[in-house]
Order: C-alpha cells, then structure tokens, then sequence
C-alpha cells in the first residue's frame, strides 16, 4: 500500500491454513501486535473486547490498527462508548478505553486473509469491503466527534452479523494517525 488519497483498495477475502502472523491485513484470529498488547476493555462489562481485525496503515514504516468490539454490548455501534475500540501502534490509546496487556483473547471471527486490489474511486460510494477512498455510508454522513478525523476503512459485515443485520463498520484515523475510532450502521 502507498500513501495518497488517490487511492482506494478493495477487500477481497480467503480462508487459510494455519493462523496468521504476519503484520498484514487480515480478519478474524489473533492479533499480531506491533507493540506490547493492548487489549481494550468494554466499559460496560469491564472484560476483554473481542477481536474482529487489524489494518496495516498506509507509508512505509510497519503502522497497525487493531479492531476490536463487545459483540454483547448494547450501543456497540457508538465511536466514544466504550465498546469497540480502533486501537492504533504506534499511536496512542483512546482516552475513553482501557487496556489489559492480554496476549491471547477472544476472536469474534474466523481468520482471514485479506488481499488488497487498488480501484478507482466509485460514484456512488463502494458498499463493499474496502480501504482509504470515501465511505458508502449505508444511513447518511456521521464521521466520529473531536475531529478531525479522516476515512481509513470500511467493513461489510458478511460474515458473523456483529455489525447488525448487513451492517457497515467505518474506521477513522486522527489527523496525526496517532489514535483510532470505530462505529458502525446497519
């Protein structure tokens, strides 16, 4: 991946073998931390989040943001609530969250590979699986509070339904890329 804006890489998705431990793209498993874990606590039930992914920034240094989410939780869908988490490495951890260093918890999904196609940018946006570009929104604009805050990814929920019913997840980078907000709609 480059930097630019210019870009936009589409998510295509396999199934492998044994688990992945490469600082790469990719869903479901374990994380593949960067640094030492910093496993988000939910704030509602004040045990680890479940892991749904981790997203290698775009640049040249080895960049990580590590998804993670409450698949219990009430108000999973809210960027500041507590429940889910974007976690970035090297970066810095939300104000809002707390983290355990748990090395091995939870993964919400089954692993993943996930192999990046650069596209063009789509009008109307892409409803798929993708990163940079712009968002598909599925129920209008809603970009996280205290920005400002730029698009990094979007996720189609085909898989577990952790997003709600053919929900969408959205990942957003600070405007130094040092710190991470997730939300979702469906």
């Amino acid at each position: 991946m480059v930097d630019g804006d210019d870009f936009t890489y589409e998510m295509a998705f396999s199934r492998v073998d044994g688990a992945i431990d490469e600082f790469c793209t990719k869903l479901g498993g374990r994380p593949v931390w960067l640094e030492e874990p910093q496993w988000p606590l939910c704030v509602r039930h004040e045990r680890p989040m479940g892991f749904i992914g981790q997203f290698r920034l775009p640049g040249r240094s080895t960049r990580m943001a590590y998804l993670f989410m409450d698949d219990e939780a009430e108000e999973s869908w809210q960027p500041e609530g507590g429940e889910n988490a974007l976690i970035v490495q090297p970066g810095r951890v939300p104000p809002f969250i707390e983290t355990a260093g748990v090395v091995d918890g939870e993964g919400l999904l089954e692993e993943l590979f996930v192999d990046l196609e650069e596209v063009e940018q789509s009008e109307p946006p892409c409803w798929g699986s993708r990163l940079l570009g712009a968002p598909g929104w599925l129920q209008g604009e809603e970009f996280p509070p205290g920005g400002p805050w730029s698009f990094f990814f979007q996720l189609r929920d085909t898989y577990q339904a952790i997003f709600g019913d053919g929900g969408m997840g959205y990942g957003f980078l600070s405007a130094d890329e040092q710190e991470g907000r997730f939300l979702w709609q469906c």
